[in-house]
C-alpha cells in the first residue's frame, strides 16, 4: 500500500496544484462552487494580502502515488495573539480524498508545526482574519454553496471528530423566501424610527458615490461586532484589500446606508445577487468568458446574498433594522428577488439572528471550526 508523503509548498507549480486540488476533487459535485482562482494566489503574495505582515503561513500537499490527495495551510496570526491573547496555530484550506491516512497526515502536520512554535493549540478550517473565510459544513451538504462560504464533503467533519478534534464555534445560516407583502410592523415602525431619530436611507446614483461609505462600513463592523469572542479589529490595508476584491461586483441597488441628521453612517446592509452558479459555470475565471456569466447574473437573478450588516451599538436596540429591511423589500421586490440567504452568524450573535424572525427563516446549513489541544 502506498503511504502518505507530505510536502510544503516552496514553488509556483506546486502552489498551482494546491489552488486547483478543490476544484479536481468536486469536479462532479452540483452544490461545490469554486473561488476566484486569481484571488487564490493572492493570498499567498506579501505584495497582495496585508494578513501577511502580521502572519506567518505555510501551505502543504499531500501526496500518494505521486499524486496529490490533500492538502492543507496552517497560519500564525500574532495581531490576534497581541490583542486578543489568543497564541493558537490556525489551519484552513484543508481538503482531502475519503482517507483516513491523508487526513491524518494533514492534521499531523498541523500539530507539528505548532510544536515546532510552541503553541499548544490548533483551531481550523480558518483564515487570517474575520473576514475570510470559515467553518467546516457540518450541515447542508446538499444545498448550494455561496461565493463567501466553505463546502466540503460529509466525510471532511467526520475524520477530524475521529482524530479527537472537538467543536471549537459554531455558525449557522439561513434561508428565506422573501416576502410578497411587507409586514405590517415592519411599515409602521421603519417611518417612526427614522422620524424620531432624524435618519434617512442614502439613494445611490453611482457606485462611485458608495466609495465615501466604504471606510466608514467597515469602521462600523468594528462597532457591530467587537463584543465576539472571535473578532480582531480590521486595519486599514484589509479595507484596501477587501474594496478592491469584493467592490467590482457590488450593485448600487443592492447597497443601503441608512445616515443620522450629521450624514454620519449608523447602519449598513451589502446585499449581493447570487453568483453561485456564475461561479460554477465560469470555474472560477473572469476571462475570457466568465465575466458574461456575472453580468447576466447581476441583471436577473432571483436569489440574494446577504453579505455585510453592520448597526451601531446606540441604534440596534432602536428598530433601525425596520428602516433597512423596509427599503431592502422595496428593492429586492422591484428586482425579482424571491429567495434570500444569510451569510454565516455566529451561533452566539442572537442579535443578528434575531434580524430574520418575521420572515420565516429556515437554517439550511450549519459550520463550525475544530480545535485540538496539544500535550
Amino acid at each position: 500500500m502506498s503511504k502518505v508523503s507530505i510536502i510544503e509548498v516552496k514553488n509556483l507549480d506546486e502552489l498551482k496544484k494546491f489552488v486547483r486540488f478543490p476544484m479536481d476533487l468536486y469536479k462532479n459535485n452540483p452544490y461545490y462552487v469554486p473561488s476566484f482562482i486569481k484571488d487564490e494566489f493572492k493570498i499567498w503574495d506579501k505584495k497582495e494580502n496585508p494578513a501577511l505582515n502580521y502572519s506567518e503561513a505555510r501551505q502543504y500537499l499531500a501526496l500518494k502515488d505521486n499524486k496529490v490527495v490533500g492538502r492543507i495551510a496552517v497560519i500564525i496570526n500574532h495581531k490576534e495573539e497581541q490583542e486578543l491573547g489568543i497564541r493558537k496555530v490556525r489551519f484552513g484550506w484543508i481538503d482531502f480524498m475519503d482517507d483516513k491516512e491523508v487526513s491524518t497526515a494533514l492534521i499531523q502536520k498541523a500539530i507539528d508545526y505548532a510544536k515546532e512554535n510552541n503553541i499548544d493549540k490548533i483551531e481550523g478550517p480558518m483564515g487570517f482574519t474575520n473576514l475570510d473565510k470559515a467553518g467546516m459544513l457540518t450541515m447542508g451538504f446538499d444545498k448550494l454553496a455561496t461565493m463567501i462560504g466553505i463546502y466540503n464533503h460529509e466525510y471532511y467533519p467526520k475524520h477530524l471528530e475521529e482524530l479527537g478534534l472537538t467543536k471549537e464555534k459554531e455558525w449557522v445560516e439561513y434561508e428565506m423566501n422573501f416576502p410578497k407583502v411587507l409586514p405590517e410592523k415592519v411599515e409602521k415602525f421603519s417611518g417612526l424610527i427614522a422620524q424620531k431619530y432624524k435618519l434617512k436611507v442614502l439613494n445611490f446614483k453611482s457606485k462611485q458615490e458608495i466609495l465615501p461609505f466604504v471606510e466608514p462600513m467597515f469602521k462600523l463592523l468594528d462597532e457591530t461586532y467587537k463584543h465576539l469572542s472571535t473578532y480582531t479589529p480590521i486595519s486599514d490595508e484589509q479595507i484596501q484589500t477587501y474594496r478592491e476584491k469584493y467592490f467590482p461586483f457590488i450593485d448600487k441597488n443592492y447597497v443601503i446606508c441608512v445616515v443620522d441628521e450629521n450624514n454620519e453612517l449608523v447602519s449598513f446592509a451589502i446585499t449581493m445577487p447570487s453568483y453561485s452558479k456564475a461561479l460554477q459555470k465560469s470555474k472560477g475565471k473572469l476571462f475570457p468568458f466568465g465575466w458574461w456569466h456575472f453580468l447576466q447574473a447581476g441583471k436577473k437573478n432571483d436569489r440574494a446574498n446577504f453579505y455585510l450588516i453592520g448597526i451601531h451599538p446606540e441604534y440596534q436596540r432602536r428598530g433601525v433594522t425596520a428602516i433597512i429591511f423596509k427599503e431592502i423589500f422595496v428593492r429586492f421586490t422591484s428586482m425579482g428577488i424571491d429567495f434570500a440567504e444569510t451569510n454565516p452568524e455566529l451561533e452566539e450573535n442572537k442579535s443578528v439572528q434575531v434580524l430574520w424572525q418575521d420572515y420565516n427563516p429556515v437554517n439550511h446549513k450549519r459550520r463550525r471550526t475544530y480545535s485540538l489541544m496539544i500535550n
